[in-house]
Order: C-alpha cells, then structure tokens, then sequence
C-alpha cells in the first residue's frame, strides 16, 4: 500500500498520520493516512487544499461529496509500552526543618 500525500510518520508509533482541521472548533486532529470502512470521521479537502475533518453524526450519519471515511490515529496508536523501571525502597522519612532537622 502506498503512502497518501501529505501523510508523516508518528512520533510515537511510526504509523503514516494526515494532520486535519475540524470543521467544528478549528483544531487540528490527526488521522490514520488511508480510508477506513470503520471510521467514524468523514474527511475531505476544501477548496484552499486543506484537509478538513468532521464527526459522522446521528443528523449527518452518510458522507457528502467528496468525503472518505477517516479514523482518528489516536483510537488506533499502538505506542510502546514504557518500561517499568524497580520502585526506589524508602528507608525512612527525612525531617522537615521546623523538626530541628539542620543540614
């Protein structure tokens, strides 16, 4: 499968991500790179070339125009696990120095 234009990688899984604005606040989503029958975003290019973005709602449930089905990359970022590092053992609970407690 090829890379759509304009996609980058993700800095977490690697993936092909699009950047999108959303129709309703303006702000910027990022999208799997390729269609996804499942997707619940209807995504499409305006006419300044930007890629816009919107949620498939129960007043607005099919695609218009030249609108694809997008997913959001977050429900599907496969991030690395972060490694567990050992818990530090406290000894004890070092004073405040209104207990006396001088350096």
């Amino acid at each position: 499968m090829t890379t759509p234009h304009g996609s980058t990688p993700c800095p977490s899984c690697s993936q092909p991500i699009r950047w999108a604005v959303t129709a309703a606040t303006g702000s910027r989503q990022a999208l799997n790179a390729h269609p996804d029958p499942e997707g619940r975003l209807g995504a499409y290019t305006d006419g300044t070339g930007r890629l816009r973005v919107r949620v498939l709602t129960a007043e607005r449930p099919t695609l218009e125009g030249a609108e694809w089905r997008a997913m959001p990359h977050a429900a599907t970022c496969k991030r690395p696990q972060p490694r567990r590092s050992v818990p530090r053992q406290r000894t004890g609970v070092r004073p405040a120095p209104w207990q006396g407690w001088t350096r």
